[in-house]
């Protein structure tokens, strides 16, 4: 039993052909492939992952998520299986050039409720409005697209992928952080975590998770086919 993401491309979401895929549900379905075991995939907005995995409903998280000092508080989590750039995206009719442009006061940064990126924002952006979106990722994207909010912050890939999905969208220059990310599960499931780091270990060292992460995280050639 897995938490997943409801709207998270490219690590979670449902395809134009009406299937669960994405990084994290590819790995996971590999997981179950190999342990010849059948997977059950829980759908929950992210800031419903994390209570989920602590209330029983699902054995562990399998998301984007950054092991944070206040969410290893409560869940532990595996060693980084990626590591991932943010960026902001806008409007090309936006007089933003670089990421610092869109953090003047005045404007607005569109992030996903509840993920790292708000304190991101907070500590690199103090004087730009933040506005939280439930929905995940595309919800940020639609609120750019709508002039809702200045700008939007995700990860690289889903950032890229939304330039594919509105033309008129583009990537402002640099990186405000590289995020690591992992899996997770309770305190107690000492096993489970130990598995799961000693199965990252072997899928980098056969290929396969490098294979996926170029796929679906580094890029977006996940967007024609899905």
């Amino acid at each position: 039993r897995v938490a997943v993401q409801t709207q998270g491309p490219p690590v979670s979401f449902v395809d134009k052909n009406g299937e669960r895929t994405g990084f994290a549900i590819e790995v996971v379905k590999m997981m179950a492939q190999d342990m010849d075991v059948k997977v059950t995939f829980l759908d929950y907005d992210w800031k419903g992952l994390i209570p989920a995995v602590q209330s029983g409903k699902a054995d562990f998280l399998a998301a984007d998520m950054t092991p944070t000092a206040k969410r290893t508080l409560v869940l532990s989590f595996t060693e980084p299986y990626l590591y991932s750039d943010v960026v902001l995206y806008s409007k090309k009719a936006k007089p933003f050039k670089t990421w610092q442009d869109a953090c003047m006061a005045g404007n607005s940064v569109g992030v996903v409720q509840g993920s790292s990126n708000v304190a991101l924002l907070k500590q690199k952006c103090p004087e730009v409005t933040i506005k939280e979106f439930a929905g995940g990722g595309a919800a940020v994207a639609q609120a750019v697209a709508a002039d809702r909010v200045d700008a939007g912050i995700n990860d690289q890939a889903s950032a890229a992928g939304y330039v594919i999905e509105y033309p008129d969208f583009h990537v402002l220059e640099g990186p405000l952080k590289r995020w690591p990310l992992s899996f997770a599960t309770r305190p107690d499931e000492v096993h489970l975590l130990r598995w799961l780091d000693n199965y990252f270990m072997l899928i980098r060292n056969d290929g396969r998770l490098n294979q996926l992460a170029d796929y679906w995280m580094r890029g977006p050639a996940w967007k024609a086919d899905h």
